[in-house]
């Protein structure tokens, strides 16, 4: 019986310190969406302590452990468990170039697609042109290129496909000849 209580207040681990810290982040991120009260490592002491005796000891375990997990911190101060340093770098970085260039998401769902069929040689100078153009670029969502030609993505396919017909595509009979 003594044995088992000596047991019971030996101080856990760094190993176990750091697993019961990354499910008490996990958890915290499974039930609110992201980490909202754990920014240092005392902030896991109520926790611990409900668990070990409260001592120096069992503080500098907790400390090591998340020291040794090296876990960032969002914008506000608060630890990440979802992401690594480097992930969070990135996001940042992206974050600046968004900001810098004014990036919007535009969601195309309702955008319906036209292809056109355009040989290689012409295909980026079109897409250029399309996009640039007043009489299209504000019926244009998007164009990417393909093996065969151009796929665009518009909310106003009738009107594009009507100014397509009308402006580019030369109207022939049917032996091939150009209607005048």
């Amino acid at each position: 019986m003594a044995e088992e209580t000596t047991t019971l207040h030996k101080n856990p681990s760094r190993e176990a310190c750091e697993k019961i810290i990354k499910r008490i982040l996990v958890t915290e991120v499974l039930e609110k969406g992201r980490n909202t009260q754990f920014r240092n490592a005392a902030s896991f002491m109520n926790y611990f302590e409900s668990l070990y005796p409260a001592s120096p000891g069992l503080t500098k375990q907790v400390q090591r452990a998340v020291k040794s997990m090296d876990l960032p911190k969002d914008e506000n101060g608060f630890y990440m468990i979802n992401k690594t340093g480097s992930q969070v770098a990135e996001d940042k970085e992206m974050r600046s170039l968004c900001e810098k260039y004014q990036v919007t998401a535009e969601d195309l769902s309702e955008c319906e697609m036209l292809f056109l069929h355009v040989p290689s040689d012409c295909r980026t100078y079109l897409m250029h042109q399309l996009l640039h153009s007043k009489t299209f670029s504000d019926k244009i969502v998007t164009i990417t290129e393909t093996g065969n030609g151009l796929i665009l993505y518009t909310k106003q396919k009738q009107r594009l496909l009507t100014n397509i017909q009308n402006t580019l595509i030369i109207q022939t009979d049917s032996e091939g000849n150009p209607n005048l």
